[in-house]
Parts: structure tokens; sequence; C-alpha cells
């Protein structure tokens, strides 16, 4: 089937970052068979299954997600300026109502909500991964799910480490699945014993699969690791062998400079979440130091409770003004830079920059067209500061992932989101009461 876009300011995000004022795309099952200027088009608009008129939008390539955990949406604006939140209410609540019916419903909301802001790629991080697998299969998104693996009893295991067996698995089931890649996520370096960090590696290598973890996130995991190893989180890890460009390392806020050349040597990529890291008064990354070595870095939104929204438009607004006002240099982190991290350099974190991540001939058919209609979106003189500093998730028009439509005139195709949203609400009865007890 082949579909053609038309009538849209194409922003590739390849190497040249070419732009295409009036621009055409054409998709033939899942993947981009050509893209230019509308002028240069020899076929005839008869000649196509389906034409889409953009009518005046920027068509950007679908937007990635490099950390988040889907299946917390019940834990969303709760407690949220409560300390030591972590330990106080969610560990806890997780152990006594998380459950795989509750996962599973509040995955299918967490990617909706995703697609209807233009993310078609994400990294996840949670427990019941093989039915948050299923959730994102059902919703036709495409995804990296890491198992957890913790050094306390979890909810979908019941026993410390638990997630090592799981993923054993877990990771087979959906090792050759077109838009799912399997993975496992120790929790963090001080959440799991050296021996689990291995065996986890050991997986991830078996199986050629990301390793995914949090990473220099808090105060209190640089001061365990400089008292009891005399060394940080991510010397530790270099000192398990366990580095290596399939690495996701989350967060990444307390970074030494040997820090940054060890992340740089291992080529290990890392998921920025600067909405949650702030919020939370963890401080702030230092991702332009990490540019300058060509370290690989993408955006994260982190949980829903932990970063509350899942787009990437609020994250590129607090990436800029946060950097900036960090650096005191308003140039630092223009709006072209920030973008990428949002598309092509999310991609580069994935190792997956060869199929998604910008609009070029022959990669996946991960499309996204925002539009420019609406009151905040005019006058646009440059479209990569409109999409950072203007454009929230409502100018998410239209969204195609391997070729799909899982969005179409801001409504998802494929999804009643008021069902979605019924279903998690009935399946959070037993959570909410006990959540209500903890606050």
């Amino acid at each position: 089937m082949k579909t053609l876009i038309k009538n849209s300011h194409i922003l590739t995000m390849d190497d040249k970052r070419t732009e295409y004022s009036d621009g055409y795309l054409i998709i033939e099952d899942n993947a981009i068979l050509e893209i230019g200027s509308y002028d240069q088009l020899v076929q005839k608009e008869t000649e196509f299954d389906k034409v889409i008129d953009g009518d005046q939008t920027i068509a950007i390539p679908g937007m990635i997600n490099t950390h988040t955990h889907i299946g917390m949406i019940p834990f969303r604006s709760l407690g949220d300026d409560c300390p030591d939140r972590l330990r106080r209410i969610l560990f806890p609540l997780e152990i006594a109502c998380m459950t795989k019916e509750l996962a599973y419903h509040s995955g299918k909301y967490a990617i909706a909500e995703m697609q209807l802001a233009g993310i078609t790629t994400f990294v996840d991080m949670y427990y019941f991964e093989d039915t948050l697998a299923q959730a994102t299969d059902e919703m036709k998104s495409r995804a990296i799910l890491g198992e957890t693996v913790v050094d306390f009893p979890t909810c979908d295991t019941l026993i410390a480490h638990g997630g090592i067996d799981y993923a054993e698995k877990f990771i087979p089931k959906w090792l050759n699945h077109e838009l799912i890649t399997p993975a496992i996520a120790p929790h963090a370096p001080n959440t799991n014993d050296p021996e689990a960090i291995k065996e986890a590696a050991a997986l991830a290598e078996k199986y050629g699969i990301p390793l995914i973890m949090h990473v220099a996130e808090m105060d209190y995991e640089l001061n365990y690791f400089r008292k009891k190893y005399n060394t940080t989180p991510i010397g530790f890890l270099q000192s398990l062998k366990v580095l290596n460009p399939r690495f996701i390392a989350a967060h990444c806020i307390h970074l030494s400079d040997q820090d940054l050349q060890i992340l740089k040597e291992e080529g290990v990529g890392v998921a920025h979440c600067i909405g949650a890291n702030t919020k939370s008064a963890k401080g702030v990354a230092r991702i332009k130091d990490m540019l300058e070595l060509a370290i690989p870095v993408g955006l994260g939104t982190d949980g829903p409770s932990s970063g509350n929204t899942l787009d990437l438009f609020t994250q590129m607004k607090l990436t800029a003004n946060f950097h900036k006002t960090t650096l005191h240099d308003r140039s630092v982190f223009p709006a072209k830079e920030i973008f990428a991290m949002a598309t092509i350099e999310g991609a580069k974190v994935l190792n997956m920059a060869n199929q998604i991540g910008s609009l070029e001939v022959g990669k996946r058919a991960d499309i996204v067209l925002v539009e420019t209609s609406s009151v905040n979106m005019f006058p646009i003189f440059d479209p990569y500061a409109a999409l950072v500093y203007s454009a929230n998730a409502s100018n998410v028009q239209d969204v195609f992932i391997n070729g799909t439509s899982v969005v179409r005139n801001k409504q998802l195709v494929n999804n009643n989101l008021s069902d979605l949203r019924s279903n998690l609400a009935a399946e959070m009865t037993d959570f909410s009461k006990k959540a209500r007890e903890l606050i």
C-alpha cells in the first residue's frame, strides 16, 4: 500500500538537517519510500492508495521517549510534594496493590497518551513487562521493554532479584517482534548486589539486548559508593565490566569529569529526564559536557508519577529553560539541538538510528504531523523554535508508527481514549483506597 503525505514543512533530521518547506513523503507499507519537494513529485496523486493533505503541518520524525515507567499511571499526582516519596509511598503501594491487570490497563493508557503527543518509540522499565509487551503490541507502538531487577521482593516475582528469572522467560518470547525489543533493567547500582548486576548483564549479552539502569540519580547513591568502594556509581559499573553501547543510563545527574570520560569510552547512551529530575530537586545533569564529548543523549519523561506528563514537548521546553539558566547563557542549547535529542539523538541512545529518528528513504515510517493552525502556532519564523518553545502535545494532528496510522485528526485511530480511561479507573479501586490511607 502506498500513501502520499503532501503540503507539509518537512524536518528530516538527517545528517544535513535537510528541510522541505513544501514537501511530500511517500510511505510504502512500513517504510519511507520517497521524500522531497512537492514540485519534484513525479507520480500522479491518483496513483496512490491514500493521499493525506498535510494542510501546512510540520512533518517530523516520531519522537523517542528514552526513559519511562508506563505501568505507573495510577501513581500520577500522588504525594508529589512528599519527601522520600519513593520509599514512603511508591514502593509500598507497588507491593500491596500493583497487579498484572492494573499494569496492563495503565500501560495502554500511557501509550495512548504518548501516541497523542507524537511519541512513536519509548523505553520502559517496570514490572510485569510481559503484560506490558502485550499492551504495547495491541497499541501498535515501538518500544524497548525492560524487566526490573531489584534487591527486594517485587509485585510480579515476590522475591529479591526475581526479575532475572522473569526476564529469562520474557526475553525469548518477544525477541523477534517487529516493534518490541525486550530488555533487562537492574533498578540502580545501589539497589542490586554486584552479582545480580553481572547476571543481568550476562543475560543482555547473551541475547544482544539493551541493559537499562537508573544511574547517578541520587545524592545518597554517590555517598554509598564513595564510602563502600571509593568510587562513583559509573566507576563501579565499569569495574563490573557491564558498560557498553547497549547500556541505557537514565538520569546521570551527578557525574565527575572521569565519569564523563568513562561514558564516552564505553559508548553508553544517556536518557535525560529534566522534568522529573528538577521536580524532585535532584539537580541538572551535565548534558552540555556530554554532548561536547559526543556521548549520545536523548530525552525521557520518566514515569507519570515522577514527571507527571508523558510528552516530550514539555521536556524540550524544560531542557531549554533549565540548562540556559544553569549555564547563564541564552545561546546554548538552540532549538534545533534540543529537538534532535527528542528524535535522532534519542535513536542513537537506543542504537536504532538506522531505523528511526529521522525521515529518510528506507527508514521505518514513524511520522508525526504537527498542526500550525492553533492560536499558539502563529507566526512561525523558525519551525524548530516553534516546536520547542511554542508547541505542546495538543498540536499533534497525525501519527504513523511503522506505516500504520495510530492518530488521525488528534484522535486515536484504533482505540477509544474514554474506554481506556474507564478500564484503568475500574482496575484502580483497591489501589486508590490504599493510596488514600498512605497520604
